[in-house]
């Protein structure tokens, strides 16, 4: 199964502008912006046979080559990273059985949370798409509440059935729970949806013949375009290994990775 990684970035994000060129500080002292720590991620992954760049931005194509990615060129018109996805794979003519979306904003994503996925897609041939999600500790948990309370919107959340197929995924941290009832040493019920997609090249066909759904539009995922036209999304739920996982989705997150992102260099 030819497996590529495709990382879009955008240069207009709304909420933070110039984001996939952001400078993050690295243990030594050096700095590296948010989509070369992103492609080197990627390349950790085993199993895959090429990485990819998709950008609309000659600013991100520029910084890209010079740190050494292929990139493929896309329109502004993508309005989300999926769109990007399968218009990269159409305009480069990629041959692949699968494709892994690697958002540009999670340079702390395990390279066994990609692995994981893969696999998970591997084994099951009638899976068309599947997320990883990752239970929350209390600290992460913690970032999350306090992001809203402060009118921020941080990290996503997946609902899901006992056979793993999502229900929902939210910007508001669901289920909703009293974690001041909640046993200290009890695992919390709520997960993190790691923003990882893989794809076959049929479910990147049928999500671009679809419009925008209601619930997309408002919450802003792009995965509920294919829960709202009724196919199953699949969440593979993956190991921290005691690592913090966070993407960067505010200035606020530019300091709490840095204090972690060594741990992944």
């Amino acid at each position: 199964m030819k497996t590529v990684i495709i990382i879009p970035a955008r240069y207009a994000s709304t909420r933070y502008p110039g984001k996939p060129l952001v400078e993050l500080a690295l243990p030594d002292g050096s700095r590296k912006s948010l989509i070369e720590l992103s492609w080197m991620a990627a390349n950790r992954v085993q199993g895959v046979d090429a990485v990819y760049v998709a950008t609309d931005d000659d600013r991100i194509r520029d910084a890209a080559i010079g740190f050494g990615a292929q990139v493929i060129m896309t329109s502004s018109e993508c309005r989300n990273g999926t769109e990007r996805c399968a218009e990269a794979v159409k305009n480069a003519g990629l041959d692949a059985d699968l494709i892994v979306n690697l958002q540009g904003d999670a340079p702390l994503t395990p390279h066994w949370f990609v692995e994981d996925l893969i696999a998970a897609m591997k084994s099951d041939s009638a899976a068309e798409m599947a997320t990883p999600v990752l239970r929350l500790d209390r600290l992460t948990y913690g970032h999350f509440t306090t992001d809203r309370k402060n009118g921020r919107v941080g990290g996503t959340t997946a609902v899901f059935d006992v056979n793993h197929h999502a229900i929902y995924f939210s910007k508001e941290v669901v289920p909703f729970m009293d974690i001041a009832k909640w046993p200290d040493d009890a695992p919390l019920p709520v997960y993190h949806h790691v923003g990882v997609y893989a794809y076959t090249p049929a479910a990147l066909e049928n999500y671009i013949s679809w419009p925008e759904s209601t619930l997309e539009q408002l919450e802003g995922l792009e995965q509920l375009r294919f829960l709202a036209n009724g196919r199953t999304v699949k969440c593979v739920e993956v190991d921290g290994r005691g690592r913090v996982f966070w993407e960067l989705n505010n200035p606020e997150d530019v300091a709490r990775i840095e204090q972690v992102i060594g741990e992944t260099l």
